[in-house]
């Protein structure tokens, strides 16, 4: 069993299926709200979760500017990653997890399995890409 500091965007269906996973697994959370946390304060410990990782993967690709293509993070240094994500924060891919002393972002099942375990089996499904379609009502940024 771990213990998780879990960032979500409260009434995010995804990050509610995902809670529930780490649960069943075993694994006690701690849950924040990663739109109200003030990133300002810390840009290194929100930079810290990216480590290793393009730029264009920092991002929630669902986030408004990104699909309306106002922001495009294939061109953005960190710096300008790090400075948009605290300016909105509806740009961070989530959820970020934290749990002794790693910290990650995103919900990559094979390597939470890894990293902390998951039941058997949930490793192989989709936990991060969104399961409302076009027509559903839309989750709020």
């Amino acid at each position: 069993m771990a213990l998780i500091n879990f960032y979500e965007k409260p009434g995010c269906l995804n990050n509610v299926r995902q809670k529930q996973l780490l649960v069943r697994a075993g694994h006690m959370l701690i849950v924040h709200d990663l739109l109200s946390q003030s990133w300002a304060d810390e840009p290194e410990k929100l930079l810290s979760f990216f480590r290793n990782k393009p730029v264009f993967d920092w991002f929630n690709p669902s986030a408004p500017k990104i699909k309306q293509g106002l922001l495009n993070p294939n061109s953005m240094t960190e710096l300008e990653a790090i400075s948009a994500m605290v300016d909105d924060p509806i740009l961070i891919r989530r959820p970020l997890l934290e749990s002794g002393g790693i910290r990650i972002a995103g919900f990559d099942p094979v390597l939470i399995d890894t990293w902390i375990g998951l039941t058997p089996g949930s490793a192989e499904r989709d936990w991060e890409t969104c399961n409302r379609s076009e027509t559903s009502t839309r989750c709020k940024p």
